[in-house]
């Protein structure tokens, strides 16, 4: 096989799967439903204010590739901080499930019928164009491959 056809096959498997793992949702349409969520949280990198909000939330800028219940200063409920201790690391594809229905993706998680989330609000929809927006304005996350150490 020449070498520029095999370049293209390689391509052409490999694009699938990033697509996949890196398009989640709309940034834009995010940004729209983020109004939501401004009631109870802002996003702030230092004295940085990306998005004013209330305080009742934890601050959401870097949430992507954060450990659940983590925010320092922030009181959350137990089942959350249980989560981050068992190893939840929010990416996208995890925060817009548990956007859509917050104590059933912990009860699922935790694999506890009585895990409470403490968020007042579910996103019926838009989970995923919020994930993609706060992915967005968050600071850049090293994937899972970048983030593994070379072998060798």
């Amino acid at each position: 096989m020449k070498p520029m056809i095999r370049i293209l096959a390689i391509l052409s498997l490999a694009t699938p799967a990033f697509a996949d793992s890196h398009a989640m949702g709309d940034a834009a349409e995010g940004a729209k439903t983020f109004n939501k969520c401004k009631s109870c949280h802002v996003i702030a990198n230092g004295d940085e204010v990306i998005e004013k909000g209330g305080r009742t939330g934890p601050n959401l800028y870097g949430v992507i590739g954060r450990q659940a219940g983590s925010v320092e200063g922030y009181r959350y409920q137990d089942s959350i901080i249980a989560a981050g201790e068992a190893g939840l690391i929010w990416d996208q594809a995890s925060l817009a499930e548990y956007l859509v229905d917050p104590r059933e993706f912990l009860r699922t998680y935790l694999d506890d019928p009585k895990a409470k989330s403490g968020m007042a609000y579910k996103l019926r929809k838009g989970g995923e164009d919020v994930a993609s927006y706060l992915a967005e304005v968050g600071p850049e996350v090293a994937s899972e491959d970048e983030a593994a150490p070379a072998d060798g």
